[in-house]
Parts: C-alpha cells; sequence; structure tokens
C-alpha cells in the first residue's frame, strides 16, 4: 500500500514538474516574440535611419530627422492617450467587453491622429510660406500623411498583448519591417527617393499590416452585446493619461529638441550631422528601453515586499548595470569611429566622428538614471519622473540655446551632457524622498526594536 502511494505521489510531483515545465517555456516563448516583435520595429527605424542618411542629401536628411523627431513626440502623446490606457482598462474595467472598448479605442485614435495629422499638415503649408529651406515643408507633409496609420499600426500590435498572445504582433512586425526596407531599396534604385517618400513607403507598410492584424483581431474576439460610451472611454483615458502626457513632453525636450534648434541656428545638414551621432546610441538605448519593461514588475514587487534596504540596493545595482553596459558599448565602439562612420555613412558626416566620445559620455551619464527611473515607476511615483525631465528641460531650453547658436555640435552636445546630469541628480532625491516613505518589512522591524 505504501509502495502505490509514494508511486501516486511520485507520478503527481512529476506531473507538476511538467505542468511548471511546459508554463516556463510557453512564458518564454511569449517573452521572446514580445521582444522580437519590439526589436523589429526599433531596428527597421534603426536601419531606415541608416540607409537615409546614406542615400540622402544631408539637407535632405536633416529635414527628416527634424519631422522623425515631431513624430516621436507625436508617439509619447500617443502612448500616454491611447496606448498606456488601453494596455490597463483592457484588463480591469473593459475585460468582459473587449471588442467593444477596443472600437471605442480606435474612434480614439482617429481623434488623435487625424487632429495632429492635419495640424503637422498646416506646419508644412507655414514652412513652406514662411521657412528657407525648401526641403522642410516636404519632410512636415510626409510626417502628416504617415501618422495615422503609424499610429494605428502600434495600435493594432498593442491589441494583441491584451490578451498575451504576441506572436501575431511580432508578425506585423517583420512585415512592416520587410515593406519598409524593401521599399526604400526599391525607390533609391528608381532615383525616387526622397525624405517625403520615405515616409509615404512607412505609412504604406504601416497601413496593410494594420489592416491584416485588425482582420486577425475581429476573428479572434468574442462577440459581446452593447459597448461602453465614447465620452466615458474617453474620459477614463484622460484621467489616466494627462500626468504622462505631461511627462511625455517634458522628457521629448531634453533629448530632442536640438534638432530642431540645429536646423534653426545652423541649417539642415547639421541636424543631419547630430542625427547622424545619435543613430549611434540607438542600440544602447533601445536595449535598455527592453531591459526597463523586463525589470519593472521585478521592481515593482522587491519594493512592496521586501522594503526600503531591498529597494535601495537595486537601484544602485541596477544604475551600476546599465552604467557599466554603456561603457563596455562604447569602449568598444569609439576606437572604431573613423572606418564605423566610413562604413555607415559612405563617408558623409566625417567631419562630426571626433565628437562620437563627447557623444558617448552623455549616453553613459544618461544610463545612471535609468536605475531611480524604473524604481520609481515600479513605486507609482512618476510625478517625480515629470519633475527631474523638468529640471532636465530647464537646463536644455535655458543653456541648450545659447550653447547651440555660439558652439553648434558641441554645444548641443555639452548642453545635453549638462541637462541629463542634473536629470541623474534630481531622479536620486527624488527617489531617496520617495523611498523613505516605504515600509519595513517584518525582518527589518525585528531588527530594529533588537537595535533599540
Amino acid at each position: 500500500m505504501q509502495e502505490v502511494v509514494q508511486e501516486a505521489t511520485s507520478a503527481s510531483e512529476a506531473a507538476s514538474q511538467a505542468g511548471k515545465l511546459a508554463k516556463f517555456v510557453r512564458w518564454m516563448t511569449k517573452g521572446g516574440l514580445a521582444i522580437l516583435d519590439n526589436g523589429l520595429i526599433s531596428g527597421s527605424n534603426f536601419l531606415l535611419g541608416i540607409l537615409l542618411a546614406r542615400w540622402l542629401s544631408p539637407d535632405e536628411y536633416g529635414a527628416y530627422a527634424l519631422a522623425f523627431s515631431l513624430f516621436i513626440l507625436v508617439g509619447f502623446l500617443y502612448q500616454a492617450l491611447l496606448l498606456e490606457p488601453l494596455s490597463v482598462f483592457a484588463g480591469t474595467t473593459f475585460r468582459d467587453n473587449l471588442r467593444g472598448y477596443l472600437k471605442k479605442a480606435l474612434w480614439i485614435h482617429w481623434a488623435i491622429s487625424l487632429t495632429v495629422g492635419v495640424a503637422l499638415g498646416a506646419a508644412a503649408l507655414v514652412a513652406k510660406v514662411f521657412g528657407h529651406s525648401p526641403v522642410l515643408p516636404v519632410a512636415l507633409a510626409g510626417v502628416a500623411v504617415a501618422v495615422p496609420f503609424l499610429c494605428i499600426h502600434a495600435m493594432a500590435r498593442r491589441s494583441f498583448y491584451l490578451r498575451l498572445s504576441p506572436g501575431p504582433a511580432a508578425f506585423g512586425a517583420a512585415f512592416y519591417c520587410a515593406m519598409v526596407t524593401g521599399g526604400i531599396f526599391v525607390v533609391y534604385r528608381l532615383g525616387r527617393l526622397t525624405c517625403f517618400t520615405a515616409f509615404l513607403i512607412m505609412a504604406l507598410a504601416a497601413l496593410v499590416s494594420a489592416v491584416v492584424m485588425l482582420l486577425q483581431l475581429n476573428k479572434a474576439l468574442e462577440r459581446t452585446g452593447g459597448e461602453p460610451r465614447l465620452r466615458e472611454t474617453w474620459w477614463q483615458h484622460w484621467e489616466y493619461g494627462r500626468w504622462a502626457l505631461a511627462t511625455c513632453v517634458v522628457g521629448w525636450i531634453p533629448n530632442y529638441v536640438y534638432i530642431p534648434l540645429v536646423s534653426t541656428f545652423s541649417g539642415m545638414a547639421a541636424a543631419g550631422e547630430l542625427r547622424a551621432l545619435m543613430n549611434l546610441a540607438a542600440p544602447v538605448l533601445q536595449t535598455y528601453a527592453a531591459l526597463s519593461m523586463l525589470f519593472l514588475p521585478y521592481a515593482a514587487r522587491v519594493s512592496d515586499e521586501e522594503g526600503r534596504e531591498a529597494a535601495s540596493t537595486l537601484t544602485r545595482r541596477l544604475a551600476a548595470l546599465f552604467v557599466a553596459g554603456a561603457v563596455v558599448y562604447w569602449a568598444v565602439l569609439i576606437p572604431l569611429r573613423h572606418p564605423l562612420f566610413q562604413f555607415l555613412y559612405a563617408g558623409k558626416y566625417m567631419d562630426s566622428a571626433y565628437l562620437i566620445p563627447l557623444f558617448g559620455l552623455e549616453t553613459i551619464v544618461w544610463s545612471a538614471s535609468l536605475g531611480p527611473a524604473i524604481v520609481l515607476r515600479a513605486m507609482k511615483h512618476p510625478q517625480s519622473l515629470f519633475w527631474a525631465n523638468g529640471a532636465a528641460s530647464l537646463v536644455a531650453l535655458v543653456v541648450g540655446i545659447p550653447a547651440t547658436r555660439y558652439f553648434g555640435l558641441q554645444g548641443v552636445i555639452w548642453s545635453m551632457i549638462a541637462a541629463n546630469a542634473l536629470y541623474v541628480v534630481v531622479a536620486f532625491v527624488l527617489y531617496s524622498r520617495k523611498v523613505a516613505t516605504l515600509r519595513m518589512p517584518c525582518i527589518e522591524l525585528a531588527q530594529a526594536a533588537q537595535a533599540d
């Protein structure tokens, strides 16, 4: 009898272990597909930037860089008002009526993206009438056309994550990446490549990919009776996203305001040079963005369950990890800067290659802020990041404008270093104040009582 019980217990344990292994493999597969999805989008943008830098004139590439920096700002706004609330409310408030909720979210998408597209189109007309660059209005017109389609592509990809199904999103990203890369090459070979046609290809690829994904969503989602009211849905999105919206704006300034500043003071070609330098930091930034999402839930658990000492230790380790990674990356890249610029840009922008070590220092300084930034988000205190970004934005405007005007790209990078250094200091100060309010876990309370 005892042997039978032991055999049954062993079989139960084996089944349990097999179940855990299957769950682990399933989550690893989903995580890998999610990383692949984001990597394909980031990689296509990086590759597109390199190819356009090689194939467009410096003035046209500078116009593309300026227009793309505005698109990044639009992406931040769209993320705050639609994508982040979508991820939250789909699993809580509207989890029983996901189809109806996504229909209302689609209306919000068109309201945001078309409004922004019209505003960018108006900016293109103003630049045409009053501006001095013949290529800037063309680039602004291109991004005005592309914004609604690039945004709906992002929304379609995000919608699959609401049911933890990143596979179709990864397929949509791969489809988009292939269409953009192939389309740019074909148009270049035909001699029709401009900053406008580049944005047009991005818009077409995003539209086709988004239609395919939306058709898949329509089949996958169960039908439910009734839909939430549009006004109620929008109000909940606004209540959730308005603080994140302000944070996005002040976060854009110290990182991307220099492209319009450089183009104003030194011309579009100088903006192209700055973008060529920024391309080299893209692998670090994209890797750190993915790692931040990975560490965020872990940091939330540590700060909630293990108390202030554990949170402080994690913050220091994360900051050290990100700084060390940036140091290693630039230590490899800096000695190769001249042949690397020659290879990537076909001999263009070689005069700015000497600035790569200085730009590497800027990235390293910024990396130190990721430790407190991740933990502050985990502690549900994004307001602190608003104030830290606000301080950096103030430096970027007060110091960056005269530095850019009188010292060119060197002034830009030194002001970026100053802005990021202040961001790091403010983030750590605000983090220290916030972490002091964390409860002490039982073991720390016992130790404190014994010490008393």
